[in-house]
C-alpha cells in the first residue's frame, strides 16, 4: 500500500477574503470521501501529536482526512472572539463546500471532532450542508448552557475560570512566520489587541439565555438530517449528550460510552481502549461511499458498565464489561424507586426532616469536573465529604443490581436562605465502609424550575424540585449498599452561593430512581477490537514533565485550599518537540481554590501560567494570571497578560472586571 500524501499547509478561502489554513492527508487513489475536522487549536503545533496517527489512519484506508484551523486562531486569517459563534459555523459550512469541489474528493464530506470539535460537528449539520452525509461528535453538548465547561445546575463551574485562563495564552500563541509571510507579526498584533477576556464572556451570561441557545442543538434535534455517532466516557464530563442524541434524533444514529476521560477513544484512558478508528474507518465508507461495512448492524448503544472498585486518585484501568442496547431509551431498563427514610433508602418513606449545612469546602474529594486522562484526578474515598453531607444508605443488597442511564432525586426541601446549592452524590459503599463515586450532580436552587428565569427561594417555603444526576453505568455488588449523600456546597468543582444556607430535607416527599438494567448471567459482550492508529508523529521529549494536585486545610482560619500544579505541560506532558517542524512548546500552569468553611465570600479561584514557544529557533513566552472573587451582588474578575518576544515585551494588557452575580 502506498503511504499517504501530507501537504503541510494549503489555504482555504473565503467569500469575505479570509483564508483558513488547513493540514491535508490524501490517500493513494483518488477522488475520495473527506473527513474534516475543524478546530481553533492549531494543526501546525497544537495537535499535531495526535492528528498524524488518526488522519493518517483515514489516509491509509482510502479516505482523505483535513484540519482546519478555524478563523483567527492557528495561521488561519480573521479574529476570533468567542466560541460557537455563527460565523464560526458559517465558515464550516464553506470549508465543507470547497472541499467537496475538489479535484481530490468525491464530492461527499464527513465532519468529526472532539470536544470544541464534537461541538461544532452538530452546529453545523444542523445548517445541513449538503455535501456533509454523516458525522462523528465525541466528547460534545447539545445543551451549551446545562452541559458545558461553564455551568452545571445553573452553578457557576470553577473550571470556568480554568478553561478561560488557558485560552489566553492558547490565543497568545504568533502565527508561524514560516508559512505565513511577512504578514504574520501584523496579524499576531492584531490577535492580541483584540483578545477578548474569556471566562468573563461566559461569566456574564449566568442564565440559559439566547447566548447559550444559540449553538444548543437540543433546541431543535429535527435541524439534524444527517446520520450521528456520538461518544462519551464515564470520565469526562460531556457523557450526558450521548443518550439524549440517541433519544431526540430521528436519523440513524449510534452512540458508545467507554470508561474514558477527555481523550479519543483509541487512547482511551483509563482502559479499555476500543478500536475506535476501525469504527470511523466503516461508519465513514458505509454514509460517504456506499460500501456495506457491516456498520449499520452495530446497536444502538454500546456501553461500558463499570465495577465496583477501591476509590484511587489515579485510575489508568477500569473493570467492567460491555453490554449492548439495541434501542435507546431501552424497554429492558426500568425505574426502581427509593423512598427516603431516617437516614435510609427503601420502600418506605418517613416523615422526618432532616437538615443539612455543609462547610463550603464539602467536596475536598470530588476530584476533577473533566477527567483528561492523567495522574490524580479522579474522585477519591467518599468518606471525607460523606462526614459533611446528610447520609440515606440502603441495606446490604442481597444480589447485584447495575444501572445505565440518569439517576433521578426528587427532593422536596425548605431553605433558610434565599440563595442555596445543593450537591447530590451517588456513592457504592463496601463492606468496609469505602465509600466510590458512581455519579453526582448540583443545583443552584434558584434555578429550581427551570435555568432561563430563576427566582430566590422564600425562606421556610417547601419546595420540591427534580434533579437528574449524571448518566452513569455501574454494578453495585451483593453485600455493598447504596448511599445518597446530600451536601449543601460542592468546592472547588462549584462556586459556592452567595450564603451559606441550611437545608432542611422532608423525608416523605423525597425519593431516588435508578435507571436498573436487568443483570443477565453469562450475558454476550458485544466485541470491541482493540485499538489501531496510523504512524506516530516525530516528537521528542526535551524535559519531564511533573504534576502535582494538593488539598490542605488550615486549622487555624478554617480555610481548605485545593492546588494543582503542572509543570512542562498543564497536564504533566512535559516540553515536547514536533520534529517534522522544529517547534517546542512548554506550558506551566498553577491553579489555587481556596475558601473558608463558613464564609462564602471568602471564595477565591487563581490560576497562573507560562507558556513558551520556540519556533525554529525563535522563542516566544506568555505570562498569564487570572483571579476570580465575589461579594454579595458581583463578581471581580482580574486578569493580566504579558507576551514577549526573545525577552522582550511586545503586548501587555490588564482587565478589572465587575460582573452581577444574581443568581449564582
Amino acid at each position: 500500500m502506498s503511504a499517504p500524501e501530507i501537504i503541510e499547509n494549503i489555504w482555504i478561502p473565503l467569500k469575505d477574503g479570509t483564508r483558513l489554513a488547513a493540514r491535508l492527508w490524501l490517500p493513494a487513489v483518488r477522488p475520495a470521501p473527506c473527513v474534516l475536522e475543524y478546530i481553533p487549536y492549531r494543526k501546525t503545533d497544537g495537535t499535531r501529536g495526535r492528528d498524524n496517527p488518526m488522519h493518517g489512519f483515514f489516509a491509509d484506508n482510502g479516505l482523505a482526512a483535513i484540519r482546519v484551523d478555524m478563523r483567527g486562531t492557528g495561521e488561519s486569517e480573521g479574529l476570533c472572539h468567542d466560541e460557537y459563534l455563527p460565523i464560526e459555523q458559517a465558515d464550516a459550512v464553506e470549508v465543507i463546500a470547497w472541499i467537496a469541489e475538489q479535484e481530490w474528493c468525491s464530492g461527499a464530506v464527513g465532519m468529526m471532532g472532539k470536544s470544541w470539535g464534537g461541538f461544532n460537528c452538530l452546529q453545523v449539520a444542523a445548517h445541513n450542508p449538503p455535501a456533509l452525509k454523516a458525522i462523528i461528535t465525541v466528547y460534545s453538548t447539545d445543551d451549551r448552557f446545562g452541559d458545558d465547561i461553564h455551568y452545571m445546575g445553573g452553578c457557576l463551574l470553577n473550571d470556568n475560570l480554568w478553561w478561560g485562563a488557558i485560552m489566553l495564552a492558547y490565543q497568545a500563541r504568533p502565527l508561524d512566520r514560516r508559512l505565513v509571510g511577512p504578514s504574520w507579526r501584523d496579524q499576531w498584533l492584531k490577535r492580541l489587541e483584540a483578545m477578548p477576556l474569556w471566562p468573563a464572556l461566559w461569566l456574564a451570561h449566568p442564565t440559559r439565555d439566547a447566548y447559550w441557545k444559540q449553538g444548543s442543538v437540543g433546541e431543535n434535534y429535527a435541524a439534524i438530517r444527517c446520520p450521528v455517532l456520538a461518544i462519551g466516557g464515564w470520565a469526562d464530563s460531556y457523557t450526558n449528550t450521548v443518550p439524549r442524541l440517541l433519544q431526540h434524533l430521528a436519523v440513524p444514529r449510534q452512540g458508545v460510552i467507554g470508561p474514558w476521560a477527555h481523550v479519543y477513544p483509541q487512547d482511551g484512558v483509563p482502559t479499555p481502549a476500543y478500536d475506535f478508528l476501525g469504527h470511523a474507518v466503516a461508519w465513514w465508507k458505509h454514509w460517504l461511499a456506499g460500501e456495506d461495512t457491516g456498520v449499520e448492524a452495530r446497536p444502538m448503544l454500546t456501553a461500558y458498565v463499570e465495577d465496583a472498585r477501591a476509590p484511587d486518585a489515579t485510575l489508568p484501568a477500569s473493570p467492567g464489561r460491555w453490554v449492548a442496547e439495541a434501542v435507546w431509551p431501552s424497554p429492558t431498563i426500568t425505574d426502581r424507586i427509593f423512598a427516603f427514610g431516617d437516614h435510609a433508602l427503601g420502600t418506605v418513606a418517613s416523615d422526618d426532616r432532616l437538615s443539612i449545612r455543609s462547610p463550603l469546602y464539602a467536596g475536598v474529594t470530588s476530584g476533577e469536573w473533566m477527567g483528561t486522562g492523567c495522574a490524580g484526578e479522579m474522585p477519591t474515598d467518599q468518606r471525607l465529604d460523606d462526614g459533611f453531607s446528610l447520609l440515606f444508605d440502603t441495606d446490604p443488597l442481597d444480589a447485584p443490581l447495575d444501572i445505565l442511564g440518569n439517576p433521578v432525586v426528587e427532593l422536596t426541601f425548605a431553605s433558610d436562605k434565599p440563595a442555596a446549592q445543593v450537591c447530590l452524590r451517588l456513592n457504592d459503599v463496601a463492606p468496609d465502609g469505602t465509600s466510590m463515586r458512581v455519579t453526582y450532580a448540583v443545583r443552584n436552587l434558584a434555578h429550581r424550575d427551570g435555568f432561563e428565569a430563576p427566582e430566590a427561594l422564600e425562606p421556610g417555603e417547601v419546595y420540591t424540585v427534580t434533579i437528574p444526576l449524571e448518566v452513569a453505568g455501574h454494578r453495585f455488588p451483593a453485600g455493598h449498599r447504596i448511599r445518597l449523600a446530600i451536601s449543601t456546597a460542592y468546592w472547588p468543582i462549584v462556586w459556592p452561593a452567595a450564603e451559606a444556607a441550611t437545608l432542611t430535607i422532608h423525608c416523605a416527599g423525597s425519593q431516588l430512581k435508578l435507571p436498573v438494567r436487568p443483570v443477565v448471567a453469562d450475558e454476550a459482550e458485544p466485541v470491541m477490537a482493540s485499538p489501531r492508529q496510523g504512524a506516530p508523529t516525530p516528537v521528542t521529549k526535551l524535559k519531564e514533565g511533573t504534576l502535582k494536585r494538593s488539598v490542605s486545610l488550615d486549622a487555624m482560619t478554617d480555610t481548605m485550599t485545593y492546588v494543582t500544579e503542572g509543570r512542562g505541560g498543564v497536564f504533566g506532558e512535559g516540553v515536547l518537540r514536533f520534529d517534522e517542524v522544529g517547534v517546542t512548546l512548554s506550558h506551566d500552569l498553577t491553579r489555587r481554590l481556596s475558601v473558608n468553611g463558613s464564609d462564602p465570600l471568602s471564595a477565591v479561584s487563581e490560576v497562573d501560567e507560562t507558556y513558551v514557544m520556540d519556533v525554529d529557533g525563535q522563542v516566544f513566552r506568555t505570562e498569564a494570571s487570572t483571579r476570580l472573587t465575589a461579594d454579595r451582588s458581583h463578581f471581580r474578575m482580574e486578569a493580566t497578560l504579558q507576551v514577549f518576544e526573545a525577552d522582550v515585551e511586545v503586548f501587555s494588557r490588564h482587565w478589572d472586571e465587575r460582573l452581577p452575580r444574581f443568581p449564582l
